[in-house]
């Protein structure tokens, strides 16, 4: 026995794992590696007739399964972890099938639960398809060290004004978007250029850590910060978005020119308010003979999340 499949049989012998997650019928045969529950036979007739993408089900025993498959039912933890989630709030009048329930009973319930999503917490989602596919060569890669991962300054885009580095530095009480946890990064994103951290693996509270450079252009606009979690069966789930206004950083590093030439001291200001997603004001100062900027966002349109940056201006000689 492969040592995938060896795990997934201890797996199934956990105690909440020996029913089927949907009825509740013993000795589930089935899983489901996309939610990660164990299922029964007629259970999975039903899970087969949902929307591509929700839910692949595979044989226990029969089908061949990848490392990626046994480690996405691994992480999940079985049953009971799922159920907590998809049937966090099932309303009065609705109740879960028997084990002897019709296929109509069962088809019913299982749509609404997985596909329509009717039982999770409310503003939560656990999958979209509205959220873009381009993730880092290094998909597994955390930052875990406390010094920010330096890259070499890129040469300006033609007819750019200059650069800004972007040190992506850490996230808090980002949105649950997997079954327990989510496994976030961050985008930045300016006309053509998009701009990516590395993905943190089952981290609400992730560390960065990470430079991006984005070359402004004579006409920018602000800059968009999106966060996703990184999904390995189906599309990226977005946990959140902000705007940057960039312009009190520009206009205070064209009106101080060469910054080495001065002390240390404030020289603009990004003020807070309803229009825009910081969490307190942010000021631009010139700091070692390098202009900066400490930015504090809170999330938009998600129920929770903040995310922590740096903004460094890079004149373009």
């Amino acid at each position: 026995m492969s040592s995938g499949k060896k795990k997934l049989k201890e797996l199934l012998q956990q105690s909440d794992n020996r029913t089927c997650a949907d009825c509740g019928a013993p000795d589930p045969k089935w899983a489901s590696p996309t939610i990660g529950v164990f299922i029964c036979l007629k259970c999975r007739g039903c899970h087969r007739t949902l929307s591509a993408g929700v839910s692949n089900v595979l044989s226990v025993t029969l089908d061949e399964w990848t490392d990626e498959e046994v480690e996405a039912m691994v992480e999940v933890g079985g049953n009971s972890a799922v159920n907590s989630i998809y049937e966090a709030h099932i309303p009065e009048g609705v109740s879960k099938p028997s084990p002897d329930a019709s296929h109509e009973q069962r088809t019913k319930f299982i749509r609404s639960k997985y596909e329509l999503q009717d039982f999770l917490k409310p503003g939560l989602k656990i999958s979209s398809n509205s959220a873009p596919r381009s993730l880092p060569e290094n998909t597994a890669a955390q930052a875990t060290s406390s010094a920010p991962t330096s890259i070499p300054k890129p040469e300006c885009m033609e007819g750019a004004i200059g650069l800004l580095k972007f040190t992506i530095l850490q996230g808090a009480n980002l949105a649950v978007r997997d079954m327990l946890s989510s496994d976030p990064y961050v985008v930045l994103s300016l006309g053509e250029q998009r701009v990516q951290t590395t993905i943190q693996k089952s981290n609400l509270n992730p560390i960065w850590n990470e430079e991006l450079m984005i070359s402004i252009p004579p006409d920018y606009g602000p800059i968009k910060l999106q966060v996703f979690d990184y999904d390995t069966f189906s599309a990226d789930d977005i946990m959140g978005e902000a705007e940057i206004d960039i312009m009190p950083m520009l206009t205070s590093a064209q009106a101080y020119g060469d910054a080495s030439q001065f002390g240390d001291m404030q020289i603009g200001k990004w003020l807070k308010s309803h229009d825009n997603a910081l969490l307190e004001d942010s000021i631009v100062n010139i700091v070692d003979g390098k202009i900066k900027q400490e930015v504090s966002l809170q999330l938009q349109n998600v129920e929770s999340g903040i995310i922590y940056l740096e903004i460094e201006w890079m004149s373009p000689s």
